[in-house]
């Protein structure tokens, strides 16, 4: 005999899996913000997307692909969010009030190199590794612009390894890269004597995820962000993910 209870139970699990959404999220490898698809740790905003959203009773699918690409998949709704954007990597995109850090630019360089970033002038005629669909800033940005012959734009998810291995044999001058990312590829790639900061740029820019501005869903899962983000803050929760990577709260 059924358990007058068992509609109610059938009910109810029928409802949460009903709002339960799997929310996909593309962007390349980009640590410590993210790491590889199953690596562990994942990077903190992979941390943080799961904390979130499995609090809100979804669940995320996070898979890597070139920036470029992952920009413009989402901005055609065939997924959901990017981690790791600045606002001019897609103005279009739904971002939250809140960031998920900052990020600042470092000019990298060969450890026996003297040069040293002082100002604009001071990157004229070396040959300076990019990657492609990534944004600068936008004076940098305006700089890569002018200038094409002297940027060098890698593509790929290991365009970063790419550009680091091309400095270390010389066939590049600087490599532009977050300071945190940098550090992190370099010392991964066992070339922390080879390779150092010979400045940085500016002020640090926020980083946020950023959802797609086609589909109609976006803007909920924004919500979630927004709420979710302040909740980890309050709990403690947030600078705990932050330790594991060595890093600090940005408010």
């Amino acid at each position: 005999m059924m358990n007058k209870f068992t509609p109610i139970i059938i009910l109810s699990l029928a409802s949460f899996l009903a709002n339960s959404a799997t929310i996909t999220i593309r962007s390349d490898e980009w640590f410590p913000m993210n790491a590889a698809p199953g690596a562990t740790p994942a990077g903190y905003m992979i941390d943080f997307a799961n904390e979130i959203f499995g609090a809100a009773g979804h669940q995320i699918e996070y898979k890597t692909m070139p920036w470029e690409r992952a920009v413009n998949q989402v901005r055609d709704g065939k997924f959901d969010c990017v981690i790791g954007a600045y606002t001019d990597d897609a103005p279009d995109f739904i971002f939250p009030k809140e960031s998920w850090g900052t990020d600042v630019s470092s000019f990298y360089v060969k450890a026996d190199d003297n040069w040293r970033f002082n100002g604009d002038d001071s990157l004229k005629g070396k040959k300076i590794g990019i990657i492609s669909g990534y944004s600068y800033g936008d004076k940098m940005d305006a700089l890569i612009k002018a200038n094409p012959s002297t940027y060098k734009a890698a593509t790929g998810n290991d365009a970063l390894e790419k550009n680091f291995k091309k400095l270390n044999a010389g066939r590049l001058d600087i490599v532009i890269e977050s300071q945190a990312v940098g550090a992190a590829k370099v010392s991964e790639m066992g070339l922390s004597a080879n390779i150092v900061s010979g400045g940085e740029d500016g002020n640090p820019t926020p980083l946020f995820i950023a959802c797609s501005p086609s589909k109609a869903s976006s803007q909920e899962y924004i919500d979630i962000v927004e709420k979710g983000t302040k909740q980890l803050r309050e709990s403690g929760k947030l600078q705990q993910i932050l330790s594991v990577y060595g890093l600090i709260d940005w408010k």
